[in-house]
Formats: C-alpha cells, sequence, structure tokens
C-alpha cells in the first residue's frame, strides 16, 4: 500500500487538476470523508460530525467527496445543512483523491485505507471513529481518534490547525521504504 501511494502520489501531482477545479489553496482546508455504516446510518453520530464540519468551516474550507449513500441521507435528513464553506462534490477518482490528501491541511476521516494515506503523506489525521485497525499511525499523534462527538472532534481539530505540531517532524516509519513491490519482483525473477 505504501509503495502505491508513493507511486500515484507522484502522478496525481502530474495529473491531477482537482486542487484547481475547486479553487483551493495547497495546505489551506481541511478534506473529509464519511462512508462508514457506523456513522452514516446512526443519525446522532452523522449530526455530530456534520455539527463539527460546520464549526470547522468557521477555520478552513472543508471539502467533503460524498459518498453516494452518504449524500442521500444528508439530503434527506439535513437538505439545506452544508453552508458555503463546506464544499461537498461528488466521489472522485483515485488520483484526485491522493492529491487532495497531499495537500490538505488535515484530514478527518472514517476510511481505514485514508487514514493509512493521511499517515503516508505526513498530513494529520483526526479518524471518526472509536477505534481504528491501524493503531501503528496513532504513534506521535498523526492519527487521533475523535469518534463522532462534536466537541471532541472540534477539540482535536483546533489544537492541530493552531499549532501543527507535526510541521517539524515525520512520523516513524512503520511501512517500509515504499519498495516493497521492486523486492519482490526480484524473488519472482530470479527463482
Amino acid at each position: 500500500m505504501f509503495d502505491c501511494a508513493l507511486y500515484y502520489g507522484r502522478k496525481a501531482r502530474e495529473k491531477s487538476r482537482i486542487i484547481e477545479l475547486l479553487n483551493l489553496e495547497e495546505k489551506k482546508y481541511a478534506l473529509v470523508t464519511i462512508h462508514r455504516a457506523e456513522n452514516t446510518d446512526d443519525m446522532e453520530r452523522l449530526d455530530g460530525i456534520l455539527s463539527a464540519l460546520e464549526e470547522m468551516s468557521e477555520h478552513l474550507p472543508i471539502v467533503l467527496p460524498l459518498h453516494p449513500r452518504t449524500r442521500k441521507i444528508i439530503d434527506s435528513k439535513w437538505p439545506e445543512r452544508m453552508n458555503k464553506r463546506v464544499i461537498c462534490t461528488e466521489p472522485v477518482s483515485y488520483l484526485d483523491m491522493s492529491r487532495l490528501e497531499q495537500s490538505a491541511s488535515i484530514i478527518l476521516t472514517d476510511s481505514g485505507g485514508v487514514q493509512k494515506e493521511a499517515y503516508f503523506y505526513h498530513i494529520p489525521c483526526i479518524t471518526l471513529r472509536d477505534e481504528t485497525e491501524w493503531v501503528e499511525t496513532l504513534t506521535g499523534g498523526w492519527n487521533i481518534l475523535a469518534g463522532a462527538d462534536t466537541i471532541n472532534i472540534l477539540k482535536r481539530f483546533l489544537a492541530i490547525i493552531s499549532s501543527n505540531p507535526f510541521a517539524q517532524q515525520d512520523p516513524p516509519n512503520f511501512y517500509g521504504n515504499g519498495k516493497a513491490s521492486n523486492l519482490i519482483l526480484d524473488i519472482i525473477v530470479n527463482q
């Protein structure tokens, strides 16, 4: 996964125009994804997350590529909920998502893959869940569990954007050097 993120991360920087299309500035927006049933099917949890997004948008523009299920629930339950500082988009391609991740100042997500990609790209991440399968990303505070509580999410968000504690450091390298695919290919070819 790290090899893939490095390879396609470079491709995304070359080919994706999503930053320009959405009129964003590098490192001056938050990227948010919400798709897990634990958040989208529980109206109290979803309401907590959306309330946090509304408050967060006072500090940074929010980019929210919406999963079709999430959009359907928001449109049916709270059709006028999102303000103009929350940029709701259709789902984006892998390259566009990679570019959005790399260029964000902070990522908030309930996606396991996005948590890990945030870590690969050295972007602070707030996980909108009560647990994560990627516990190593919690080391040093690079990924922080916030659940779906509005106050909890906001507290963590404001702490990161006010004094980005990670600006001068890289996270520990738990995932190799990005050359696993080359090593695997060498083994296959040389057998």
